[in-house]
């Protein structure tokens, strides 16, 4: 299934994309898609049956905002340097085990929503990333088939990134990464069993329409069964908590100099096969 919310930001109503492409009002079924939903087996069945049955009202979308596809978010946890080409491009040595920051879920908008170049940056970056969704509480888990048995779903991420914040201020990335707007999330959840192998998606993502990242998630130092394992060692993963596994190549930090990080006017767009696809115009704070 594809989930998506829809409506104004904070406002926003369950909504489902059907096979044909037809947005389908979810409201009269479920509250909201959140991680409340994702661990009731009975209320995913109740939509699954509800679409099958024809039951589930047309919406037009005609001008309807898309907001981030997951309500409620409890945390974000992102790993970084996870693909073996945004490794070389950075000169950096991949890691042995998995780089891990966070990100609140205050960052998260619509997948068009404007993006805010925060005050006094000169380095703010794009990043096309699989995020995963967790649907089943996670701690400690021994194998990486019981990790993809917690995976509720995948989404497209942009994890925007402030790279002299990050890198050139001192302690922890989490400067560079939590600015406002700086994790459209969208524009669907993609039900996990859309999804047999989230090692072999293509991720593409263009800069005023110029093509700056070509890569796939088959580059991942670690997969995404293994981030899934490995996180559930040192915290536990809830349902309706969300993982950014990384960017493949083609960033502005890795590109020569002048870098062409992003200004106030700029439109970033990025899709994942078969999750969809997001546009951003860039705006300032």
């Amino acid at each position: 299934m594809k989930l998506l919310r829809v409506g104004t930001a904070g406002a926003e109503r369950p909504a489902l994309l059907d096979a044909e492409g037809t947005l389908r009002d979810l409201s009269g079924v479920i509250a909201d898609v959140d991680g409340a939903l994702l661990a009731d087996a009975a209320g995913l069945g109740r939509i699954r049956a509800a679409a099958d049955a024809g039951e589930l009202p047309a919406l037009d979308a005609t001008g309807l905002r898309i907001g981030p596809p997951l309500g409620r978010i409890g945390k974000i946890v992102c790993i970084g340097l996870n693909y073996h080409d945004h490794a070389r491009e950075t000169g950096a040595e991949p890691p042995a085990e998995p780089v891990v920051f966070m990100k609140a879920p205050d960052t998260v908008v619509g997948p068009h929503d404007t993006v805010l170049v925060p005050r006094g940056s000169l380095k703010t970056d794009w990043e096309v990333e699989l995020a995963v969704v967790i649907g089943r509480t996670a701690r400690y888990l021994e194998s990486e088939e019981e990790a993809l048995a917690h995976v509720a779903g995948y989404a497209v991420a942009h994890d925007v990134s402030e790279r002299e914040f990050q890198i050139e201020r001192g302690g922890t990335w989490d400067k560079g990464k939590n600015c406002e707007t700086f994790n459209p999330l969208g524009p669907w959840l993609v039900t996990a069993d859309e999804v047999p192998d989230p090692q072999a998606l293509s991720l593409k993502l263009w800069v005023n329409g110029e093509l700056k990242q070509d890569g796939t998630t088959a580059e991942q130092i670690f997969s995404v069964a293994e981030v899934v394992r490995y996180l559930s060692q040192f915290m536990t993963l809830y349902p309706g908590d969300v993982i950014n596994t990384g960017t493949p190549a083609g960033v502005a930090l890795g590109a020569p100099e002048p870098k062409p990080f992003l200004r106030a006017g700029d439109v970033v767009e990025l899709e994942i096969e078969g999750l969809g696809r997001q546009r951003q115009e860039f705006k300032e704070a």
